[in-house]
């Protein structure tokens, strides 16, 4: 259904809501007319960190209070960009709202995302589509990644293959092979940025690393970074999925007991090279014949780890998504508008290669406004 959409993402690092106004047409995207990130209140923001690494028993009372403040924070955004773009809430056909996860056991066909639906579609009186993965979980899938379908509709290109990652607080990847859709797969490779800001929020009490740099600084140290390496799930094969409640600095230290004796910056240095190299390996083996590595995400600001990437694969050429029209922050969110539109046009959004579902599907449940 072409037309104007609403999509908003939160992912794994948990940093607030990305939000963008889309326009699409035959099932492209034509314009992306708007984007908008809306930071969550601090005192929230902080206890979905907890929840997300922690994993602490709550109370329902809280449980139902947390999916009503997500969702709220949800709707501001949506409610924000509308706002400032000034284009009205009757010219959108749907909002795409992903959610926040908090946890993620894909193997075990286990996902939660809390920011309900309900509380959007209220506050902007628009029809919003959610809750995009449990019929792939349903469908004996792992739920994610969802967005390499999205990555073939963006960035196949018939005269070369391409393999896309998108570094979140999860690394994953989708390969497009020449061959059209369906050689494409996807999975994570394993951690990217919410490892990396987790140490530096403990070292200096930073949100991020600001460029790389303070990784920049160190010297990675190879015995933790192949201790790091050795854990299973690198070897697994696809289908897979993570999150960042697995990939945690709990595991960092369950892996390598003597991560106290390292200077802070080498911890850093070692952590960056562990994605990079994590990464380098996943396009080795699933998509060796890859020319061309078009990377998304906020890691995409992450001079040092961006460097790390081109440096473990010399034969690839490695450039941000920005040069093939789509700004990196903003393709996540574009991606689950586009999803909200496929599953009104009654199109599958999930690839059984990718995810491990016993047959395509279209995507999410739909909220009428109330009248």
């Amino acid at each position: 259904m072409p037309g104007l959409y609403v999509g908003l993402m939160s992912g794994t690092s948990i940093d607030g809501i990305d939000a963008v106004i889309a326009e699409f047409e035959a099932g492209r995207l034509i314009k992306l007319h708007a984007a908008h990130h809306h930071d969550y209140p601090p005192a929230l923001r902080a206890r979905l960190i907890k929840l997300s690494l922690d994993q602490p028993g709550i109370s329902m009372r809280e449980f139902c209070t947390l999916d009503i403040e997500i969702g709220l924070s949800f709707a501001a955004a949506a409610s924000e960009i509308l706002s400032s773009s000034r284009i009205p809430a009757s010219a959108i056909t749907a909002i795409g709202s992903h959610g926040q996860t908090l946890f993620h056991d894909g193997p075990l066909g286990l996902s939660l995302q809390l920011g309900d639906p309900n509380r959007i579609a209220a506050a902007t009186g628009v029809m919003t589509v959610a809750d995009f993965r449990r019929i792939d979980l349903a469908l004996g899938g792992q739920g994610a990644p969802l967005v390499p379908a999205f990555h073939h509709a963006m960035f196949t290109d018939a005269g070369e293959s391409r393999c896309v990652l998108n570094l979140g607080g999860i690394a994953n990847i989708t390969v497009l092979p020449r061959s059209g859709i369906d050689g494409v797969i996807g999975f994570d490779t394993g951690p990217a940025n919410g490892l990396m800001d987790e140490w530096t929020q403990v070292c200096s009490g930073l949100a991020f690393d600001a460029e790389g740099a303070f990784a920049a600084s160190g010297t990675p140290d190879e015995a933790l970074v192949a201790a790091l390496l050795a854990d299973p799930y690198f070897a697994r094969p696809a289908p897979k999925s993570t999150g960042r409640d697995y990939f945690r600095f709990a595991w960092v230290r369950s892996r390598y007991p003597g991560i106290e004796a390292l200077r802070p910056e080498d911890v850093q240095a070692s952590l960056a090279v562990v994605t990079a190299r994590s990464v380098a390996d996943a396009i080795n083996v699933a998509a060796p014949d890859t020319s061309r590595l078009i990377v998304c995400g906020g890691g995409v600001g992450n001079q040092f780890l961006m460097r790390l990437i081109s440096d473990a694969l010399p034969a690839v050429a490695v450039e941000s998504s920005s040069q093939h029209g789509l700004v990196p922050e903003w393709i996540e969110a574009t991606a689950f508008a586009w999803l909200a539109m496929r599953r009104l046009e009654g199109k599958p959004g999930n690839l059984p290669a990718v995810t491990g579902a016993s047959r395509l599907s279209p995507l999410g449940c739909v909220v009428l406004p109330p009248r």
